[in-house]
């Protein structure tokens, strides 16, 4: 007997968004196009190599398009497409989350330092 496994749509969105720049690449996408050195220079941590990638699975998953213009040197912009204009909300309550997450830290490391 042969059981199908069936992920449930939590896990789909995981695997989509998993990855330690993705969503951050989204984040800076969800406004406005942007070029590759411009999301390198708003993302200092990530290495060309792992922004590419990065970038590749978002596309090939139907969340951001690239468009390259026929110019020397060759300009290549990237954005949300309509897929990927579905993870706005999401990325709006990451945003808000951080916030208190950011706080509850701020709060531990008063607690951390007072004398009493």
């Amino acid at each position: 007997m042969s059981l199908n496994y069936v992920k449930c749509p939590v896990e789909l969105a995981v695997d989509v968004l998993s990855g330690k720049w993705k969503v951050l690449a989204l984040w800076y996408l969800q406004d406005q196009r942007r070029r590759f050195n411009e999301l390198q220079r708003l993302m200092p941590g990530v290495s060309q190599k792992m922004l590419t990638q990065q970038l590749r699975e978002l596309e090939k998953d139907g969340i951001i398009g690239r468009q390259i213009f026929d110019e020397n040197p060759p300009r290549v912009e990237y954005y949300l497409t309509e897929r990927g204009e579905a993870v706005k909300p999401i990325l709006s309550s990451l945003f808000t989350w951080g916030l208190t997450v950011e706080s509850a830290e701020d709060q531990n490391r008063r607690l951390e330092s007072s004398p009493f």
